[in-house]
C-alpha cells in the first residue's frame, strides 16, 4: 500500500538531493556564485532525465495503442495490450481492450454466418455463378461446377465461354439477362429450367449473379398435385349431381308404374335442373382450359363502361372522355360482369357497387368497389387460386378466370378489404399495347 506514494515522490526527492548536495560540496571549494550555478546546471540535467523517464511509459503505451488500432484495421481483433499504472491511460486501455473483445465476438459471429451461408449455397440444387464486371467467374457452387465444367473449378473463367456447353435455350436465356422458364427436349422427355440473373454492387463494383435451377421434377409434382385436386373437385361435383339423378330415376320408375303423373313431372323437372347444373359446371372448366388469346382493339372506356352499366346494377365513377385502352372488349366485360355479380352476392347494398377508373402511370386502374361483408385473410390469400371457393355451389373458377384474362392483357389483379367494410378489386391494364 505504501510503495505507490513513495515511488511517486522519489524523483522529487532525488532532484532536491541533486541540488542540495552540489551546493554543500561546492560551497567549501568554490565561491557562492559558482556553487549556485553548478547546482542549477545539475538540477536542470537531472530534471531532463526525470522528464524523459516519466515520458517514456506514455510514449510506449501510445505506441502500443497505435499498434492495436492498426491490427483492427487489418481485421485482426485477437490482440490486447497491458493496462499501465497511470490511471488515465489505464482507463483508455481497458476501454479499447473491451472494444476489441466486442469486435472479436462480432467477427466470430460473422464468420459462422458466412460458413452457414456457404454451406447452404454449396448444397443447393440451384447452379449459382457470380461474375465480375469483366464477365469472369469469381464464385461458383457445386451445382454450377457440375453444370458448366464437369466438376472443375470455374473461378477466373469467362462466363460466356462456359455457357457455350449449355443447350441453346439456356444459353440464350443467360445472354438476354431475363428471368425465364426454358423447356428443353431431352432423351427422357421435356425438361424445364428456371434462369434468373441479378445485378448488384459488391465492394463498390458491379457484379452479376446467375442462377439456373432444374424445375422438371418440382413442376411434375405440382402438376400431379393439381390434377389430383381437379379430380377431387370434379368427382365431388359429379357425385352431388349423379346421386340425386339416380335416386330420382328410381322414384320416377315407381311413380310411372302407379300412374302418378303429377309427381312424375316434378321428378323430371328436378332431374333436368341437376343436369343443367352439371352441364354448366363442365362448361366452366372447359372455358377455363380453352381461354383464347385476347383480340385487342382500341376501346373508348367511357361508352364501354356505360354499356356495362346497362346490363347490371352498378354505378360508374367519373371517366375522362378520351380514356381508351387496347383490350379485348368481350373478355374484359366478362371480368367486370363477374366481379359486379360477386359484389352483389356479398350482401352489398345495390347502390354501393361502383366501378371507378383512374390513370396510374402507364396503366389504367379499374376498381370494383362494394360495401359487402369483405373477405377474411385466408380467403384473400386463396381467392384467385383455381378451384378455391367459399360458396356452397361455387366452382372456384370465376376469379381464377378473371385473373387469367387480366394477365393475358399484360395486367394484374388484386383484392383488398376496404375501410368501413366491403371489398375492393383492382385491375391494372396497360394504357397502350
Amino acid at each position: 500500500m505504501l510503495r505507490h506514494p513513495l515511488r511517486r515522490f522519489l524523483p522529487w526527492a532525488l532532484a532536491c538531493a541533486a541540488v542540495l548536495v552540489p551546493l554543500v560540496l561546492a560551497a567549501r571549494a568554490l565561491g557562492a556564485g559558482q556553487a549556485a550555478a553548478l547546482a542549477v546546471a545539475a538540477a536542470l540535467l537531472f530534471g531532463l532525465w526525470i522528464a524523459q523517464a516519466r515520458h517514456a511509459p506514455f510514449a510506449a503505451q501510445l505506441r502500443a495503442l497505435s499498434t492495436l488500432v492498426s491490427a483492427w484495421r487489418d481485421s485482426d481483433f485477437s490482440a490486447t495490450i497491458k493496462v499501465p499504472e497511470d490511471p488515465d491511460l489505464a482507463e483508455l486501455t481497458r476501454t479499447l481492450n473491451t472494444l476489441g473483445d466486442v469486435l472479436r465476438g462480432e467477427r466470430q459471429r460473422l464468420v459462422q454466418r458466412e460458413l452457414l451461408l456457404d454451406t447452404v449455397i454449396q448444397n443447393t440444387p440451384t447452379a449459382v455463378v457470380l461474375a465480375d464486371p469483366h464477365g469472369r467467374v469469381v464464385f461458383s457452387n457445386v451445382a454450377a461446377r457440375a453444370l458448366f465444367g464437369d466438376g472443375r473449378a470455374l473461378e477466373g473463367e469467362a462466363l460466356d465461354a462456359l455457357a457455350a456447353v449449355l443447350p441453346p435455350a439456356l444459353r440464350e436465356a443467360l445472354r438476354d439477362r431475363l428471368d425465364a422458364l426454358c423447356t428443353l427436349a431431352g432423351e427422357g422427355g421435356e425438361e424445364t429450367w428456371h434462369v434468373a440473373r441479378r445485378d448488384f454492387m459488391l465492394h463498390g463494383r458491379p457484379h452479376e449473379l446467375s442462377m439456373l435451377r432444374h424445375m422438371t421434377r418440382e413442376l411434375g409434382r405440382q402438376e400431379v398435385a393439381t390434377w389430383k385436386k381437379v379430380i377431387r373437385v370434379i368427382s365431388h361435383e359429379l357425385n352431388n349431381s349423379l346421386a340425386p339423378i339416380s335416386s330420382l330415376a328410381h322414384s320416377g320408375r315407381a311413380l310411372a308404374a302407379r300412374g302418378d303423373a303429377a309427381r312424375l313431372e316434378r321428378v323430371f323437372d328436378t332431374i333436368e335442373e341437376r343436369t343443367r347444373h352439371l352441364e354448366g359446371f363442365i362448361r366452366g372448366y372447359a372455358t377455363f382450359a380453352k381461354l383464347p388469346a385476347p383480340r385487342r382493339e382500341r376501346v373508348a372506356l367511357r361508352p364501354f363502361l356505360a354499356r356495362l352499366a346497362e346490363q347490371v346494377t352498378v354505378r360508374i365513377g367519373e371517366v375522362d372522355a378520351d380514356a381508351a385502352a387496347d383490350i379485348d372488349p368481350g373478355q374484359v366485360a366478362q371480368v367486370l360482369l363477374n366481379l359486379v355479380k360477386n359484389a352483389h352476392e356479398s350482401g352489398a347494398p345495390p347502390d354501393s357497387v361502383e366501378i371507378t377508373l383512374r390513370r396510374v402511370g402507364a396503366d389504367w386502374r379499374l376498381q370494383v368497389l362494394d360495401r359487402g361483408s369483405g373477405m377474411s385473410d385466408a380467403v384473400l390469400r386463396n381467392a384467385l387460386v383455381p378451384f378455391y371457393s367459399t360458396k356452397r355451389s361455387g366452382t372456384g373458377l370465376g376469379l381464377a378466370l378473371s385473373r387469367e384474362i387480366v394477365e393475358a392483357h399484360g395486367g394484374r389483379i388484386a383484392l383488398a378489404n376496404r375501410e368501413g367494410g366491403g371489398l375492393s378489386v383492382s385491375i391494372w391494364l396497360p394504357v397502350a399495347a
